[in-house]
């Protein structure tokens, strides 16, 4: 496994992180048990990241989670979590709430000190909240050794500069993207440099867009406009038509940007974390690569976007 240092927290992480979402069944219906060996298959294998929320399956992640991590060595994993989301459409970014989400989270979890404490898709919530309520919560939580680090997540990239242009400087060390980095939509990359600038580790997630680069294909609720999946879908038939796993490659693809400290995926079988490590281990197939590219060229950067109408990117495609 390739570790790689996440900012300037002084942290290095696996280059394929573990996604505890599907711990709390969000994606399918989940055995607890399979779901603790897969986050001890993927300790095992070297992904030394672990990232979950209290949203996740209505608490049913951390707690799993918790019991996965019941006896293992509390310094080797880094261990995130978030605050400020908590059910479907309920958001709290107040101080107090954010301060009492950490203990219940640390209860959960069988810890007593949090990595990373992320505040949870802030594009639902008022950023001057965040900027001016929020985060100074945070930083004293991490003032006072409760935490290590403090960062941000959400899905529109407007978001992050809109609270690191704020903030004052080391307050965020850390932003988690997803649906951003990844085959058929690379427009993180475009803020890579304004991150490194100011220290930022970059976490991402969804490296097969949630869905729309895998041969199940997306879900009932998936947002993606009706050509971004088309046309994924063609991307898909390639790859199966050749033999290749468009999934191998969408993670390939992501583990090999240098600036990119870790990429989540999400599983709660054992054997899928074992068939993605080994995929960022073998070579990169360009040429399958430079195909599935020309494929989905017509989408190249089309999005998707939510939150509150100010926090919203613009919309391509």
């Amino acid at each position: 496994m390739l570790y790689r240092p996440l900012g300037h927290t002084g942290l290095d992480v696996s280059v394929l992180s573990f996604g505890a979402s599907s711990l709390g069944g969000v994606f399918r219906t989940t055995d607890d048990s399979e779901s603790i060996r897969a986050v001890r298959t993927a300790l095992d294998l070297g992904m030394n990241f672990i990232d979950v929320s209290p949203y996740y399956g209505a608490t049913r992640a951390e707690t799993v989670l918790g019991r996965a991590l019941a006896g293992v060595p509390r310094e080797s994993y880094v261990l995130a979590t978030k605050v400020g989301q908590y059910g479907e459409g309920q958001f709290d970014f107040s101080a107090a709430r954010v301060t009492r989400s950490l203990d219940e989270s640390c209860q959960r979890l069988g810890v007593e000190y949090i990595d990373l404490l992320q505040c949870h898709d802030i594009e639902f919530a008022d950023l001057n909240q965040i900027v001016h309520e929020t985060l100074p919560a945070l930083v004293k939580l991490r003032d006072a050794g409760r935490i290590g680090h403090i960062g941000i997540t959400g899905l529109p990239l407007k978001i992050f500069s809109g609270v690191l242009d704020q903030a004052p400087a080391g307050t965020v060390e850390t932003i988690l993207s997803f649906c951003r980095y990844e085959l058929n939509d690379t427009a993180l990359d475009g803020l890579i440099p304004y991150l490194q600038g100011k220290g930022i580790g970059v976490i991402n997630a969804s490296p097969t867009g949630m869905g729309l680069l895998t041969e199940r294909g997306v879900p009932s609720w998936h947002p993606a406009p009706r050509q971004m999946v088309e046309v994924s879908r063609r991307a898909v038939a390639y790859c199966q038509a050749v033999g290749a796993d468009i999934v191998k490659l969408a993670v390939q693809f992501c583990v090999a940007h240098p600036a990119i400290a870790t990429t989540l995926v999400g599983s709660a079988n054992p054997e899928n974390i074992r068939r993605n490590v080994r995929y960022i281990e073998e070579p990169i197939d360009f040429e399958l690569m430079a195909q599935v590219l020309a494929i989905l060229k017509p989408i190249h950067n089309h999005n998707f976007t939510r939150g509150r109408p100010e926090n919203r990117d613009a919309l391509i495609g």
